[in-house]
């Protein structure tokens, strides 16, 4: 995992705003003590969640996209860390671990790449490598049963967490096979084709590996769907979705009455938990989408009614936001992770 950063507890308070007769998360959050001796921490830890950012936009890009997801990480954290240690989330209970960045993939790529075809072709095949370092790390938790928070990157991710999940949980005893179930909170099924690797195929190839048993999309935008990848989906009994207009036009279903449904879908075995970033109507570029109450009631109630395998906040771009709109959209994803951990804490 040569491009994985571990934390000090010197990295977590140089992000953390220290005062008097108050305290945050990044004063309690564990690290990692010694970077070489990686799973033994792990396993000697009493943490419960391990937080990991990823930077990267590389999967975007080989789907031909624009997004800067390597953005969110930064405000996410600064946010996070700065959140009020108190008896709602006290903070030891969790680790930071740190963050991948494979901004180097790209530099590469857009500096050697002759044409647009070829460029394509690399950045695609560069997501294999970011899928083996994701799947690794991922694994590594699971097999020590704690539970991975993934934040920032694309929706290419899904695919390595699924994969190190299923692998990590079966290994430590959890699950009796290396599959797992997944819920996605978004506007895209992001189940197109065995292509090459992207951020709109990471479902598909999970499911081709044998890794994903069942997936629900929730919100899914019938503009967005290919018209072969939603004959896929409503022909194949294991994988569903509850589409946005059926939601909030047709009303055939309330919100939270779909969110319902996905964890009903999935509770059979452990679930990895998708959220993208750019569904949230206002944030993130979204024109119409849920609305950041209804991300937070996603996250909440997930939480309480399934399984969770994972969890995998991603598909953010920071960059084409202003500065203050940066930082508010770096407290919703904090507010997310927040909204999870309490419900899984305080046993609602």
């Amino acid at each position: 995992m040569i491009h994985l950063k571990i934390y000090s507890k010197q990295d977590v308070l140089a992000n953390t705003t220290v005062r008097r007769f108050e305290t945050k998360i990044g004063e309690r959050i564990q690290v990692i003590k010694d970077p070489k001796l990686l799973e033994e921490s792990l396993q000697n830890s009493n943490a419960r969640y391990v937080i990991v950012g990823v930077c990267e936009s590389v999967g975007v890009k080989a789907n031909l996209g624009t997004t800067e997801t390597e953005s969110v990480w930064k405000p996410f954290l600064k946010s996070f860390l700065n959140v009020q240690s108190n008896d709602f989330l006290e903070g030891s209970e969790m680790m930071l671990l740190g963050h991948f960045d494979f901004n180097d993939l790209s530099n590469v790529i857009e500096q050697s790449a002759r044409t647009y075809d070829e460029k394509v072709d690399a950045y695609r095949h560069a997501v294999n490598i970011i899928d083996d370092e994701v799947e690794q790390i991922i694994h590594i938790i699971t097999q020590n049963k704690k539970l991975p928070i993934v934040i920032g990157g694309g929706q290419n991710n899904a695919y390595p967490c699924i994969k190190g999940a299923a692998k990590g949980w079966f290994k430590s005893g959890v699950i009796p096979f290396a599959q797992i179930n997944a819920i996605n909170l978004d506007a895209c099924a992001d189940y197109r084709p065995l292509e090459g690797r992207h951020n709109g195929n990471a479902f598909r190839y999970a499911e081709e590996d044998g890794y994903l048993e069942k997936y629900c999309v929730i919100g899914l935008h019938e503009n967005q769907i290919q018209q072969n990848v939603w004959l896929d989906i409503v022909n194949n009994p294991f994988i569903d979705c509850i589409t946005f207009e059926d939601i909030f036009l047709h009303e055939k279903r309330t919100f939270l009455e779909a969110v319902d449904h996905a964890t009903e879908f999935t509770i059979d075995t452990l679930c990895g938990i998708e959220l993208d970033l750019g569904s949230i109507e206002n944030h993130f570029l979204s024109s119409t989408g849920i609305s950041a109450i209804q991300a937070r009631q996603y996250m909440f109630f997930t939480a309480i009614d399934s399984q969770p395998a994972y969890i995998h906040i991603c598909e953010g771009d920071m960059k084409k936001s202003e500065m203050e709109n940066a930082s508010a959209n770096g407290v919703l994803i904090s507010y997310l992770v927040s909204d999870f951990m309490k419900a899984m804490l305080q046993g609602y």
